[in-house]
């Protein structure tokens, strides 16, 4: 029988949570919603109630015995040897949270349960996730963007999470690709972040409209609510060969491609997982990211440079977060 882990996606909005063996991949998951609003000590016992919970489905199905533990992906700055969360962004009141610790004592106080718990950042361990089981599986070194609310990123190296000296690597959302922007993102300018966060795209889309010698349709699939306008609709205008809407997705792939080769340069990463909602405008994105990523690069670094779109969708998380177990 093979080893099993719980592997919890912890978000300011959701938690999901999954039974994940090593072998198999998901047994089980379930999603509820964060109970943000009721303070970090809410959050704290409804973490280890679903934890205790998904362990008993989990041994319902799986051996006990080749229990291997609990891996939590976080959003912001994890401190990984000790277990800390430092601010999370999207938690107001958050500061430095011994999250590990919490946990522990909660699961033996509330459930009886004594088990490891090991923790990461969210998007280090979506990485790791496909890289286990998802589109990173034949690359050993890579890096994985997220494309969504915000940009997010996580580093693989030789098959493992690349975490930096301090925990911030793979931050690619606060890479600069405009010094000279009006757009921020936490105050700094020009941000990968601040230029292709989903409200970004929105506001690119609705002022190159306004712009156009020609008419948009995009107002059709928001019914000229413009307030409604998302990256979707934008998406499907394109795909009816709205002329605006492609310019908008030649841009954003255009920004992505420029980031993407100055991680080329400076680590000689060739191999980019691109996921995350927005990245499912799929070519759209992809080939003009494509073009400036070779545009962007000297020739002697373009042998292996492959753009490909992730695997697991919103699983990744939980999957790379158990894979921090094995």
């Amino acid at each position: 029988m093979s080893r099993w882990a719980l592997g919890i996606d912890f978000g300011g909005t959701a938690i999901k949570a999954a039974v994940i063996s090593e072998g198999q991949g998901l047994v089980e998951d379930c999603r509820v919603s964060t109970n943000s609003s009721a303070g970090p000590e809410a959050i704290f016992s409804q973490l280890a109630g679903l934890i205790g919970e998904m362990y008993h489905k989990g041994c319902a199905t799986c051996d006990a015995a080749n229990f291997a533990g609990v891996g939590l992906g976080a959003p912001g700055v994890v401190d990984v040897e000790r277990g800390v969360l430092k601010y999370p962004p999207n938690l107001y009141g958050w500061g430095l949270v011994p999250l590990r610790e919490e946990l522990q004592q909660r699961l033996q106080q509330e459930h009886g349960l004594q088990v490891q718990i090991h923790l990461d950042n969210d998007a280090n361990v979506a990485a790791f996730g496909e890289s286990r089981y998802g589109a990173g599986q034949p690359f050993p070194n890579f890096l994985m963007v997220t494309l969504g609310t915000g940009v997010g990123g996580g580093i693989v190296l030789n098959r493992s999470i690349y975490r930096g000296s301090y925990g911030t690597a793979g931050e690619v959302g606060f890479m600069i690709v405009d010094v000279d922007s009006s757009h921020t993102h936490a105050g700094i300018h020009g941000t990968l972040e601040g230029m292709l966060g989903k409200k970004s795209i929105v506001a690119m889309a609705c002022s190159m409209m306004h712009n156009a010698a020609t008419i948009s349709t995009m107002g059709n699939y928001c019914n000229n609510d413009f307030s409604r306008l998302s990256p979707r609709h934008i998406e499907y205008a394109a795909r009816e060969g709205d002329a605006v809407a492609l310019a908008v997705w030649e841009r954003v792939g255009h920004l992505l491609g420029s980031a993407l080769a100055s991680v080329t340069a400076l680590m000689d990463i060739r191999k980019f997982v691109i996921g995350g909602g927005i990245s499912g405008a799929g070519s759209l994105i992809f080939e003009p990211a494509r073009q400036q990523l070779l545009h962007s690069t000297h020739p002697s670094m373009h042998e292996g440079l492959e753009l490909v779109p992730a695997f697991l969708g919103n699983k990744a998380g939980m999957y790379g977060a158990a894979s921090l177990c094995f």
